[in-house]
Order: structure tokens, then sequence, then C-alpha cells
């Protein structure tokens, strides 16, 4: 059985690390001053070498050859995620105290440190503030923040980054040629999107996709493998969006879903086509489909992409009526909605600041009162929605300035109309209670 690229073309030496100049630099210039820390800890997005520059670097601390499958009893590597509790850090504690056998120093490598509980985190400062002198700890971790400061401030901390494209590309063809696979630069360039500048992932991705043809693998062939959407299908898809052409894009949609292409993967090729070719009129998608994740996967999606058709009245006649002055009544204290108010034009305005603040609007009552906008519901859980202060200030701005208040149409009316909205979700759902914790249902 061949071994899987991401093992067979890890690096060695730390000049073999691809990409990772600003940390093997430094740590290959401490070796040769005879520099060394007690405590180090590397950090960075996953795949992109902590792990293997730690290898290396304890083995080049002692002068050991390096070979993956090797065994050292004076490197010993663990899992913080398997290992995170007082039990297995106080077990490390004794073992670091013992001298090593063969090397200078006992290099303890703790991968995903951040795993460890509170209580093993203080057990491993008691090690760090008072370290053997035989002893250095080298800590990996994806998620910096989770780290305790008192940790952090007693290791050298290095940042590994990801691979920019043409840095991954060359290496990937490099690669690509030893193993004699044939693929053109448009899909190598795919992977290399696709890898993220993850190096693991992209050579994960490129050993999948090394037998898709005897001959020259192309472009179609790794989109197809992949089960990725065409560009011209999220250009047009894109193109459906600013035109707001809502039953285009659910037939578009479907197209692309009914291909084998899931929604996830979907959003994350249109956030990446936006990234690269930014305007103004698709960056509210950005926020919307950063958010998609199940369930009603497809659901979401179709309503991120649904940009609010164009507003048939300006709010201006609003802005209007909160301007105007309004003549004293003596009664009732409830008056009806205006006729310059538009309910449709103010909830159009609404989508367009915050799609979420605009869905719940089926079944709401709407009517301004002097100067103020009084939205009556007697779903809590809409209420709790429009309460928000950043909410709040969506639908004054939408309303033209408005002062904005939220009623319990229950207790005005002794009853309400059960929001069609929140009744299908619920519907969906097996008839689940309505959301009461204020959370926006998309």
């Amino acid at each position: 059985m061949s071994k899987a690229l991401y093992r067979k073309y890890r690096p060695k030496t730390l000049a073999e690390v691809v990409g990772q100049e600003q940390v093997t630099q430094i740590l290959s210039r401490a070796l040769s001053e005879n520099k060394i820390s007690h405590a180090y800890l590397f950090i960075g997005p996953r795949g992109t070498g902590k792990t293997s520059v730690a290898r290396i670097f304890a083995h080049e601390i002692n002068d050991f050859p390096y070979e993956i499958e090797d065994d050292y009893v004076d490197i010993i590597e663990i899992d913080g995620a398997s290992n995170r509790g007082i039990d297995n850090i106080r077990e490390l504690r004794e073992k670091a105290a013992i001298t090593p056998t063969k090397g200078k120093y006992k290099v303890y490598i703790i991968d995903e440190v951040h795993m460890l509980t509170r209580e093993a985190f203080n057990a491993l400062l008691k090690t760090l503030e008072e370290p053997p002198v035989h002893t250095i700890f080298i800590m990996a971790t994806t998620d910096a923040h989770k780290v305790p400061v008192t940790i952090t401030s007693r290791a050298q901390t290095y940042t590994f980054k990801l691979a920019d494209s043409d840095t991954m590309f060359k290496h990937l063809r490099e690669i690509a040629d030893k193993e004699s696979i044939k693929i053109s630069d448009d899909a190598l360039q795919i992977v290399v999107k696709r890898g993220g500048g993850s190096f693991r992932d992209s050579l994960s991705l490129l050993d999948q996709i090394s037998t898709l043809s005897a001959d020259e693998i192309s472009r179609d062939d790794v989109i197809a493998a992949m089960g990725l959407p065409a560009d011209e299908k999220i250009d047009q898809l894109l193109a459906d969006y600013r035109s707001g052409l809502v039953e285009k894009i659910a037939t578009d949609l479907k197209d692309i879903l009914s291909s084998g292409v899931k929604p996830e993967t979907l959003s994350e090729e249109i956030i990446a086509k936006v990234v690269e070719q930014p305007e103004a009129s698709l960056l509210p998608l950005l926020g919307k489909l950063a958010e998609i994740k199940p369930p009603f996967v497809e659901a979401k999606l179709l309503v991120a992409l649904v940009k609010p058709v164009a507003m048939v009245a300006s709010p201006a006649p609003v802005a209007a009526v909160a301007s105007a002055p309004v003549a004293p009544k003596p009664a009732p204290a409830k008056t009806p909605a205006t006729s310059d108010f538009d309910r449709k034009a103010f909830i159009d305005h609404v989508k367009v600041l915050n799609g979420g603040v605009g869905l719940p609007f089926s079944g709401v009552d709407l009517r301004v009162n002097g100067g103020v906008l009084e939205i009556s519901t007697r779903s809590k859980a809409i209420r709790n929605i429009l309460e928000k202060d950043e909410n709040k200030q969506i639908l004054s701005e939408a309303s033209g300035g408005l002062k904005i208040s939220i009623l319990d149409s229950a207790k005005e009316s002794g009853a309400g109309v059960k929001d069609e909205l929140i009744s299908k979700i619920s519907d969906i759902m097996g008839g689940e209670v309505q959301n009461e914790g204020g959370g926006n249902p998309f």
C-alpha cells in the first residue's frame, strides 16, 4: 500500500518546511546559537505544520535523525484532547523530573494543548514556573485564545500561517510532477483553492483526485469529483441575486443542489467568490451565508440569496409622516395607521437592512400613532427579536426615523393572530413549542 502524499512529503528538517519561514528561520538560528527555551507555543490553523515542526525541532535539539515512524524515548507526544485531566499532567510532571535516556533534553510535545482542563493547566503551570533543566515543552494549538495567559507568558510563541495560493500551487506542482500526476494548471488551482492554505488538506485533495484520469486531469474532472458548482453557475446565481429574481434564484439553486452539490459547499464557494471579487451589492450576503448550517440548510440558503425586491415606494412618505406636525387628539389613545404609511415598503426596507429582522412580519399589525410606529403581535418570540436595541434601530431607520413601540396584541385585544412563519417552522419541527428564547428563528 502506497503512503499518503501528506505523509510521504512531510518535511524532515526545518529547511524542508514550506511557507513558514517566519518560524523556521528563528528556530534554526536558536539551534545554531544554542539558545533553547524551556517552553514553546506553536499557534495557527490546522494543517499548517505545527506538529511537524515540533517533531523536527525536538529531534534537532537532541541531534536525533528524524524519520516519520521513529520512536525516541526522550521525545514524548501527548494529545491534549485525550490526556486533558489533572492526573495526566501530574504524571507528566513526575516523569519530566527524570533525566533523559539518550538525548540532552527530554522533549514533551503537547498537541491541542487548549483542550486541557483548568486544573490541568494549573498543574502544567507549576512545571513551567520551575522547569527541570533537561526538559523542554513544545505546545501546539489551533485555539490560542483558550490557552491561559499564565501559560503563554511563560513560552516563546510562534504563529503559523496558512500558505498563500502561489506558494501552495508551486508546492503541489512539484509534488505532482514527482508523482507523475498529470493535472492541468486550472485543475490544480481548484485543489489550491479548496485546500484553503492547509498543506495537509491540499495534499490529501491532490491524493484523492490523482487517479481521476489516465490522461491529464482537467478542471471539469476535479469539479465533478469534488461535487463543486461550476463558476458560471455561481456567477449566474449572483447575477440573479443582484436583480432580485426570486423565481430564477429558486430554479438555479434547485438545479445546482440537485447535481449533488451540498448547500454548505455552495455557501463556501459563494463566499470565496465574493471575497475574491468584492462589490457593495454582494457584501450583505457574507454574514448570511456564514451562518448557514443545519437544520433546514436548503431553506436558509434560499432565504439568504433572496434579495428583497426593489421597493415600489421609497420610505420618504414614512419620513414625511414622522416630520409632519400631528394635531393633538383627545381620544382614543390608539389611532389607525395613516394612509401614507406603506407597509410593504417598510418591510422591504427592513429586509434590505437585515433579512432576519424582516422575516417575522407575517401576521404582525403595524400602525402609526403620532410619531410612533406601533408593532403589535401576540408572539413572545417575535417580540423578543424586535425588542433588541439593534433591531429597533433597524426598524426606526426603515420607517424614516419613527420611534418604535413593540406591543403584545393579546393583552390589547385578548386575542391575536398566530404568526404564520413561526407556525410553519413549528409544524416542520413536529409541532414543537415556539422558541421563547428570543433568538432569530433563522
